[in-house]
C-alpha cells in the first residue's frame, strides 16, 4: 500500500510537489508541511524503501553524506544552533529523514525537547510564496556542494 511518502515522491518526480526544493542523489529535498522551526526539511529517498536497512551500504553512505550537507545548509541559512536529525517511520513505514533546525530563541519549555512536542495543529503552514526564498537558498547551497542532480 503506498504511503504519503510514496505519493510525495511521485509528485516530486512529476513536478507537482510545491514543497520540493531539489533532486539529490539519494532522493528529494522538500520543505516540511509545518514551519514552526524555520527551514524544517525532509529528505525523501527515491526510490522509496521501507527503512534504512533496505538500502545497500553505498546508498546509505550517500544518504547520510547528503543529510549532513543539508544540515550544513540549514545551519548556514537559518542561523540555527544545531540540527536534529530524525528517522522514525512509525506512522509512515517508508524511509524519510526529518531535519529540524533548532534555535536559542525557542520557548524554554520546548528548546530541549523533540520537535514533536510542538503543537503541529497551530504551526505556521508551508506557503509557496513566503517560503520560496529559503527554498532557493537551500537549493543554491546544495548546488554549490555538488549534490543536486
Amino acid at each position: 500500500m503506498p504511503t504519503v511518502i510514496h505519493r510525495r515522491v511521485e509528485a516530486c518526480r512529476n513536478g507537482t510537489n510545491p514543497k520540493a526544493i531539489c533532486r539529490i542523489h539519494s532522493g528529494w529535498v522538500v520543505l516540511g508541511d509545518a514551519q514552526f522551526l524555520p527551514g524544517y526539511s525532509l529528505i525523501l529517498p527515491d526510490p522509496v524503501v521501507a527503512d534504512l536497512n533496505r538500502l545497500a551500504p553505498t546508498e546509505r553512505e550517500t544518504l547520510f553524506r547528503e543529510m549532513a550537507i543539508l544540515g550544513d545548509a540549514l545551519l548556514d541559512i537559518t542561523g540555527a544552533v544545531r540540527i536534529n536529525y530524525e528517522i522514525l517511520g512509525n506512522l509512515e513505514p517508508a524511509l524519510h529523514v526529518h531535519l529540524f533546525p533548532r534555535f536559542d530563541t525557542e520557548p524554554e519549555t520546548l528548546r530541549t525537547r523533540p520537535a514533536w512536542f510542538y503543537d503541529w495543529d497551530v504551526a505556521p503552514a508551508f506557503d509557496p510564496e513566503q517560503h520560496a526564498p529559503i527554498m532557493q537558498s537551500i537549493r543554491d547551497y546544495l548546488e554549490k556542494a555538488g549534490i543536486v542532480v
